[in-house]
């Protein structure tokens, strides 16, 4: 169980799933070449990079706590979902995601929102629980944040081939059919310590969120990043990506926003800590250790 990260009269807490290496570097980063890996080869490993060249990520939830809710911020896999494209995911049973939550003091009632920054399947799982044969929300009391355009698009995309998106059978039209959405803008201003900030490119409407007030704040990145390379190297996409050059806009845009000042990144699929500083480096970035 990691420390909680105290900003402010903000606390953010990580939810891990799962953490270790999943995918190969170039499997993962289609146009990397070799020699790009060799040159970042000797701070990449073995933190980032394990030695057959896998990346070493985290799969993990945000848990923002603010003096008026408590917000997940993505809901990792989950138990008992058919993910047959992913052998590392398929029909998990796992206790560790339910024992991390309880130790940050926190059961599934007491989750008042559920923000998810995208709708691919590692991000929206917990969303729901299997409960008699069906599809329930997991947090009872929760509202759960989708982005309109990222909705539509998945729904569509479900209606077109209900096979190639199953968590959006099983984890997001749920959701919507239980009427515990919120369809939002990806700009939405939550309140005045929450603000959504669009981030689109791996996904159609992908967002970020960023919480606290000036000074003392923190952006919840989700999957506009993925790895420290792609802050040196920004326009670097992931297989994943709806439009890898957008997305490396994005990246642009948010870290020129937010580099060399105290404001927290608290990444998706960092490993451990998962959370650091953006300095600018070139004509780049860099992660620096909170």
């Amino acid at each position: 169980m990691s420390a909680p990260i105290k900003i402010g009269n903000v606390t953010i807490h990580r939810i891990i799933e799962q953490e270790g290496p999943f995918f190969v570097a170039s499997q993962f980063f289609p146009t990397i070449t070799k020699e790009l890996l060799d040159e970042n080869r000797s701070w990449l490993q073995p933190r980032f990079l394990d030695d057959q060249d896998r990346l070493m990520l985290c799969i993990q939830s945000y848990i923002v706590k603010t003096p008026h809710h408590t917000i997940m911020i993505d809901s990792c896999v989950g138990n008992h979902k058919p993910r047959p494209t992913r052998p590392f995911w398929n029909m998990m049973n796992s206790d560790r995601y339910e024992k991390n939550l309880a130790a940050c003091g926190c059961s599934v009632n007491d989750i008042d929102f559920v923000m998810c920054t995208h709708l691919h399947t590692d991000h929206v799982g917990w969303n729901t629980r299997l409960e008699n044969g069906r599809w329930v929300p997991t947090f009872p009391k929760a509202r759960y944040v989708f982005a309109d355009r990222e909705l539509a698009y998945w729904t569509k995309r479900q209606n077109d081939d209900p096979a190639a998106c199953p968590w959006i059978t099983d984890s997001v039209l749920p959701i919507v059919a239980a009427n515990r959405a919120d369809i939002v803008k990806s700009a939405h201003a939550f309140n005045d310590l929450v603000t959504l900030i669009p981030t689109p490119g791996h996904t159609i409407d992908h967002y970020s969120v960023h919480v606290g007030t000036q000074g003392a704040d923190a952006v919840i990145t989700g999957d506009m990043i993925h790895s420290p390379l792609q802050a040196r190297y920004p326009e670097l996409g992931m297989m994943a990506d709806y439009d890898s050059a957008l997305a490396g806009k994005s990246r642009r845009e948010l870290f020129g926003r937010f580099c060399d000042t105290s404001t927290l990144m608290c990444t998706a699929h960092f490993p451990s800590p998962s959370t650091a500083r953006v300095v600018r480096r070139q004509d780049a970035f860099d992660f620096i250790d909170a």
